[in-house]
């Protein structure tokens, strides 16, 4: 994995997020059809560029953009 792939996998959940809005981990996989560790990757992708705030939820991470 590389910079270019995290931020390509960054696109795919910000694209997801965009059109359905605060999600969690679980449709954010079915979403994208990214493994759950490469979510992670672009969500933190994410965060660190200030474009997620993200929660945790009662049984799953939610996540959504600012």
């Amino acid at each position: 994995m590389n910079v270019e792939t995290i931020g390509n996998w960054a696109g795919l959940v910000w694209v997801a997020l965009n059109e359905q809005g605060k999600i969690g981990i679980k449709a954010l996989k079915k979403a994208t059809k990214l493994k759950e560790k490469e979510i992670y990757a672009a969500i933190g992708w994410l965060a660190r560029e200030g474009k997620v705030c993200i929660e945790d939820g009662d049984a799953d991470v939610l996540v959504a953009l600012v």
